[in-house]
């Protein structure tokens, strides 16, 4: 079978247009045979791949922005009947759905120039906000390529291209599945006699992609005087860190050779050939056709286990957690009304969590040791928790946090409370690796009954990878650590502000002590003591597209104080309809932070407002923290009563 190539001549292409620069974007069509030779290219398939010869191949822009217009002049910069953005700061274009699971990247060619921006976006159906994949913003005087991975997916999307003025537009993108093919070329080669000293390292680095990776890895190698240099094959995550992953063996055979190598990674990395020389006479190492494929390369491959079976909110009893049984039950199951005095769990606030508590116990002292579920060795793999304490007047041996192997032997201690909590949930990351099966122990250690207070856990979550390798603040989501997140005060129907901060609010006996993402957090509240009583403050999302599907807005609220107002959370239509009131809570809640969920559908364009009316007296603060837009009906029963059940009065509590 002969090897054929097909690039097609391009003659038109999609471009906005704003004052100051351009930005292209052109789509094609490849086609290969799966006859294997040297140069890997990536399969395309033409199925969502576009010329514009016969149309625009159901690319359309998005109604909401400004507008893509195709030239009908030919390849090259134009000014000539470009389309303008029509004032508006960007211009999408909408590919036609993708329904097939199949599609594991999109290539792109573009062109940038003057101030603006491209940004690639991934959109799903029915949800309301595009998820981010690719960005650029630096200007060419040429066409630049990017190839951008896309996560596997089950549910129809789109692929959205954005371009912000001052102005931009794009040249080529083309949707590729996995499947690998060749044609006679090239391949990559280092020589010692090109090293200027000994032991000198030269290095081939892929880029790194955009998503978590597993499957298989696949290379061929040629190796000569395999006794003059090291070659090896590592991972590189985003903090830099490296593992090796294979070296040829002792015995390596001549000519070229494939090898196979599994990845399962659950964060983005780059591969990385090394090469070291320990003379002048080390040879050389060639490597071609490298490929990866989403299945693994070995039937015995370890199957990705869940490390979520250590999780725990303790809402349904212990979980996979249990207690020694030569001691007594020091650790409990306990939960907290909504109240003024005393804080309930991490979770809702009104949920459970569980405590090692001196009051319950029948001795002067204890050591109540919490054994967590075994996992895997050989895995490095990020612990958070909340703890929070109560009463201790020493902190020494309150809560101390151990990896035991499967033979219950401490194999170290990871953490120790160092400082008391002063009366908030704090979060605690711990990062750790055993080439053993493992545990996590939960130790509160207290000697002397009248020195000793109660410690609490909540909300304990296990994951793979490096708790360091946080991957941001997805669309719909804010802690407010970084920002706002595009949040704006409304200017023009209330008279305060709503305050980004960390810590305890000024005032006394009213607001948080702390956030609620880690305890010692940034959250937004408003300020009574520079209100009037009656004074709003409006604090609105950014727009949300719309969907035809059910939503579910989820976030934390913090309503403590004898004077506190409203919090309402409303809907505001783009169409200019009155606002439509989704919930609202009124006076004083709880001392915790309390977890709402929302449901409500919109298919246009809106905004969600978060509406705080200050109570009657200074202690009338009012935070809100972790907002989190998802898919609905919200899946917990939860908080769904959208008003509050309280009384008008703002100083009533529920006993």
């Amino acid at each position: 079978m002969s090897l054929k190539v097909v690039f097609l001549q391009i003659s038109k292409y999609f471009f906005t247009k704003s004052e100051e620069s351009l930005l292209f974007i052109w789509l094609h069509v490849q086609t290969y045979s799966e006859e294997t030779s040297k140069f890997p290219l990536v399969q395309v398939s033409a199925a969502r791949s576009c010329n514009f010869e016969l149309g625009t191949c159901g690319y359309t822009s998005d109604p909401e922005y400004g507008s893509w217009s195709m030239n009908e002049e030919g390849t090259g910069v134009d000014n000539g009947g470009l389309a303008s953005l029509n004032d508006q700061e960007q211009a999408v274009l909408a590919s036609p759905p993708l329904d097939h699971e199949d599609w594991r990247c999109v290539r792109l060619v573009y062109q940038i120039t003057g101030g603006g921006s491209l940004q690639l976006h991934l959109r799903p159906d029915g949800d309301n906000f595009d998820y981010p994949l690719w960005t650029a913003g630096r200007a060419s005087d040429s066409w630049l390529i990017a190839s951008v991975d896309l996560a596997k997916h089950h549910d129809p999307l789109q692929v959205g291209i954005a371009v912000r003025t001052k102005g931009t537009g794009i040249r080529h993108t083309t949707f590729c599945s996995s499947v690998s093919s060749t044609v006679p070329g090239y391949y990559m080669y280092v020589d010692s006699v090109y090293a200027k000293h000994f032991q000198e390292v030269a290095k081939l680095t892929s880029p790194m992609t955009t998503v978590p990776i597993a499957g298989c890895l696949s290379f061929y190698y040629n190796r000569d005087q395999e006794r003059g240099n090291i070659f090896s094959v590592f991972t590189r995550d985003q903090l830099g860190h490296y593992e090796e992953i294979w070296r040829p063996g002792v015995y390596a055979t001549s000519g070229w050779t494939q090898v196979s190598v599994d990845i399962k990674a659950p964060h983005p990395l780059e591969v990385v050939f090394e090469v070291a020389f320990n003379s002048a006479r080390g040879g050389y190492v060639a490597i071609d056709d490298i490929s990866f494929s989403p299945e693994f390369c070995h039937t015995d491959t370890e199957p990705t286990f869940d490390p979520s079976i250590a999780n725990c909110d303790f809402e349904n009893g212990l979980c996979l957690y249990h207690q020694e049984r030569t001691e007594s039950k020091v650790w409990s199951i306990a939960s907290v009304k909504p109240n003024a005095y005393r804080i309930g769990d991490h979770t809702t606030g009104t949920g459970r969590f569980l405590v090692a508590n001196t009051r319950f116990t029948l001795q002067p002292g204890y050591v109540g040791r919490l054994h967590g579920p075994l996992l895997p060795g050989n895995h490095k793999y990020c612990l958070r928790f909340y703890y929070l304490l109560h009463g201790f007047r020493k902190v020494d041996n309150a809560l101390f946090l151990y990896i035991y192997d499967e033979n219950n032997v401490a194999q170290e201690k990871v953490w120790s409370l160092t400082d008391t909590s002063k009366a908030v949930w704090t979060e605690v990351e711990i990062t750790y690796m055993k080439p053993m099966f493992t545990k996590v122990v939960f130790v509160s250690i207290c000697k002397n009954f009248w020195e000793c207070g109660l410690a609490a856990i909540d909300d304990i979550t296990v994951s793979l990878g490096d708790c360091r390798m946080t991957a941001g603040s997805l669309p719909g989501q804010c802690d407010f650590e970084g920002g706002i997140c595009g949040y704006t005060q409304d200017k023009r129907e209330d008279k305060a502000d709503w305050l980004r901060i960390r810590g305890h609010t000024p005032t006394s006996f009213t607001g948080p002590r702390g956030d609620h993402t880690t305890g010692v957090g940034y959250f937004m509240y408003i300020e009574a003591s520079l209100m009037r009583p009656g004074d709003k403050a409006r604090l609105l999302t950014s727009d949300l597209r719309g969907s035809s599907s059910p939503q579910c807005l989820v976030f934390y609220h913090h309503m403590y104080g004898s004077g506190t107002g409203i919090l309402s959370v409303l809907l505001r239509r783009a169409d200019g309809q009155r606002d439509t009131l989704l919930w609202r809570r009124r006076g004083e809640q709880s001392v915790s932070w309390m977890r709402a969920m929302v449901d409500y559908h919109c298919d246009v364009r809106h905004q969600i407002v978060f509406e705080a009316i200050r109570g009657p007296t200074l202690r009338s603060d009012i935070a809100i923290d972790d907002i989190h837009f998802k898919r609905g009906p919200c899946e917990d029963p939860g908080d769904v009563t959208p008003y509050s059940g309280f009384s008008e009065f703002f100083n009533e509590i529920e006993k």
